[in-house]
């Protein structure tokens, strides 16, 4: 809908109130009506019409500059929002770990760019605690996390993921079909830092085990080099582990079973930027389905 102050610069533009409403595709008398509307909410007259056309009046001088502002700020902010409702030039900042960036997630950005090949995503890598707070301070659109470290957080629940023992070809525990948190605990153990917020902790404090760590390390790449090295097991996850070749690796199933229930988290849905939303929503019906 154009506005009124945009009529009446088109009038003045064009010097006519017939050729406005022709290239408005108004009526004359609505052109006219809007221009009469304009001036009673106002209080004073802002054109004549003569022999020579259409002409402001001392007072409509005075303004038309003003109403000029007015439309200019009226495009940019439709142009704005033709861009937002489009997806264009948006960005999506993610907080994610390494298993659901390398595993999850790359099927989701690979459909939405398909559709909105415009937007830009910026993925940040960090543990529970950092994506808590990245979210929390607006540093990031969307986060994945622990369900049970969302706090005050909305969030959606994605999937489960189990913890699974990783084991040089050669070990001793390689031989059993299942290994528990008891037999891993007698071994040099690598620990998968995931901040404060450990699975891998929790599952043997549940278990009232006590553990040696002889490493703690971040990333998941490198803990299977050192597997592979003969420095040590260790628990990984099962969405990481899933794909990779693991050439002198054995994988076993944990007695205990633990796991992570992984969700999708954000600060406030009503304040998340509208590229984000429609993400977030994607991979929501999907994972319905």
């Amino acid at each position: 809908m154009i506005s009124k102050y945009a009529i009446f610069c088109s009038v003045i533009e064009l010097g006519s109130f017939t050729k406005t409403a022709e290239q408005l595709n108004y009526s004359q008398s609505a052109v006219s009506q809007t221009i009469k509307n304009l001036e009673k909410e106002i209080g004073t007259c802002l054109l004549t019409r003569g022999h020579e056309g259409v002409k402001l009046t001392k007072d409509g001088q005075a303004l038309y500059p003003y109403f000029q502002q007015i439309v200019q700020g009226e495009k940019q902010l439709t142009k704005k929002i033709e861009e937002l409702q489009g997806l264009n030039k948006a960005e999506i900042r993610i907080g994610i770990f390494t298993s659901a960036s390398r595993n999850f997630i790359l099927p989701f950005i690979k459909d939405f760019k398909a559709k909105h090949p415009a937007v830009n995503f910026v993925l940040k890598q960090g543990d529970y605690t950092s994506i808590h707070q990245w979210l929390d301070t607006g540093q990031v659109d969307l986060g994945f996390t622990h369900i049970d470290y969302v706090g005050q957080l909305q969030s959606h629940i994605l999937y489960q993921d189990c913890l699974y023992a990783v084991l040089p070809s050669k070990h001793p525990l390689a031989k059993q079909n299942e290994v528990s948190l008891a037999d891993l605990a007698k071994t040099e153990l690598i620990l998968l830092d995931e901040g404060e917020n450990s699975l891998t902790r929790a599952a043997f404090e549940k278990a009232k085990i006590t553990p040696t760590f002889a490493y703690e390390i971040y990333d998941d790449y490198t803990i299977l080099e050192m597997i592979r090295q003969d420095l040590g097991v260790s628990l990984l996850y099962e969405n990481f582990l899933d794909g990779l070749t693991l050439q002198d690796l054995t994988i076993r199933h944990i007695t205990e079973k633990p796991f992570r229930t992984i969700v999708l988290a954000w600060k406030n849905r009503q304040t998340l930027p509208l590229a984000a939303q429609e993400f977030a929503k994607t991979i929501s019906s999907k994972m319905n389905d």
